[in-house]
């Protein structure tokens, strides 16, 4: 009778430890629980996509040097206006400019097809689109979808936006007028997509972009899955080539992705200015998940900002690093009123420059004539299991531009090779637990 209490006891002990570690995992950093939408990776299927529409069925050629947007546009419209279907390019490179899909149309790109972008500006659309926390009239990208709810990017094949030439233009207009902005030299992005729902871009390599590679604007349900993205450091500098760029985002997977680029690996937008969290055209990043990735050389491999008013509910977990010079990083404008909180950063290997970067962003400060700055906070930050080699570990300002507050340290091994310490009296309500720098235990002052 005893041994079979103890094995009840024990049991329901068990379960309670079982389901306790599920709760856990389950639970964005607020406390909310993780739809189980999250947990479903698999890529798309192509037959579930309806008629397939093979670009080289309808007179078009396979050659990287003859422009051919009008006549793939007719193929998208053809797919549209037929009820839907899946745009499919084959092996081969196609060059082109802005493309536009349409509702219930879909892209795959066959293992060695190439999409490539145009290297003359004028080869994209001058139209109302979402640039740098602002909605204006830009350029647009190689590959766009506007309220498409359902829309797909897949396959084995690359999105290549033949940058090299936009990149030489702006490093000349740079040395020509160092105070000149990212947007000042035009250069298209590679893919952009707004005001969706339910969509999903999966196995692609995204390369070479001549601005942001991927860029998703007020879009629900979002899933990047097994995505290669790069745009080199050298020889040539592929200047603000984020590789992905959450613009008023709600529930995101970021999962099994290879990230490298000439600027923020993941960034968080949302909006900028002094009034910025007033228009209606700009909101929150919330409910994101970025697990399983691998991040190459990149400025940060997580970003809040630069042009961001509200960013919260954001997991970071299962990743490597390998020489980002960040692994997060909060800019702080000093004319924008910001907020990031309820972040969790865990079980993250490698090395970066910097662990934990927070300091004022002052690129293109502009208080549009108010005459105070916007005070700012990040709270509700929490880095967990980090096994990270750095230069810098704590590459932190003290600021009367923000708040930092209810930051945790949490059974992290660190080896800095050049500023070790922790400005603790930074940050209120700072916990520290299970810390060691260099070897050294560091504990709460």
């Amino acid at each position: 009778m005893k041994k079979s209490k103890i094995a009840i006891l024990t049991s329901m002990l068990l379960c309670i430890c079982f389901y306790g570690h599920v709760k856990a995992q389950d639970l964005f950093p607020d406390g909310t629980v993780v739809s189980p939408w999250f947990k479903n990776a698999e890529t798309t299927t192509l037959q579930a996509l309806g008629k397939s529409y093979r670009i080289t069925d309808f007179d078009i050629v396979q050659d990287s040097t003859i422009l051919q947007t009008e006549k793939i546009q007719a193929v998208i419209d053809k797919a549209y206006q037929a009820g839907g279907g899946v745009v499919v390019i084959p092996r081969g490179t196609f060059l082109s400019g802005s493309l536009f899909f349409k509702a219930k149309t879909h892209l795959h790109l066959e293992e060695g097809a190439v999409l490539k972008g145009s290297d003359d500006i004028a080869d994209f659309a001058l139209q109302l689109t979402r640039m740098e926390g602002q909605t204006l009239k830009y350029f647009s990208a190689l590959v766009n979808a506007d309220k498409v709810d359902g829309f797909t990017v897949s396959g084995k094949g690359t999105l290549d936006g033949n940058g090299l030439r936009y990149w030489k233009a702006f490093w000349l207009r740079r040395a020509f007028n160092p105070n000149c902005t990212n947007m000042d030299e035009m250069r298209p992005r590679v893919l952009y997509v707004s005001n969706s729902k339910n969509v999903q871009i999966s196995g692609i390599h995204m390369k070479n972009s001549p601005f942001w590679t991927s860029h998703y604007y007020k879009v629900e349900n979002l899933k990047l899955l097994n995505l290669r993205i790069t745009a080199p450091e050298k020889p040539v500098k592929a200047p603000s080539s984020d590789a992905i760029d959450l613009d008023v985002c709600k529930n995101v997977l970021i999962k099994n992705c290879y990230l490298s680029v000439n600027d923020d690996a993941i960034a968080l937008k949302g909006g900028k200015g002094p009034r910025a969290d007033k228009d209606p055209n700009n909101g929150a990043n919330s409910n994101i998940i970025i697990e399983d990735c691998a991040f190459g050389f990149c400025h940060s491999a997580l970003t809040c900002g630069s042009e961001s008013i509200h960013s919260y509910n954001v997991i970071f977990r299962n990743n490597t690093l390998d020489k980002a010079k960040k692994l997060l990083q909060l800019k702080m404008r000093p004319d924008t009123p910001q907020e990031y909180a309820h972040i969790l950063i865990e079980n993250i290997t490698g090395n970066a420059n910097s662990l934990l970067f927070v300091k004022p962003w002052t690129q293109f400060f502009d208080l549009k004539g108010e005459k105070d700055i916007k005070l700012s906070y990040a709270r509700h930050i929490t880095l967990k299991n980090i096994t990270l080699d750095c230069d810098i570990l704590f590459d932190v300002d003290k600021s009367d531009q923000y708040k930092l507050s209810n930051f945790t340290f949490d059974n992290m091994t660190v080896n800095a090779s050049k500023r070790a310490q922790i400005q603790q009296e930074y940050i209120a309500d700072f916990q520290l637990n299970k810390v060691q720098v260099n070897g050294k235990a560091v504990v709460k002052k």
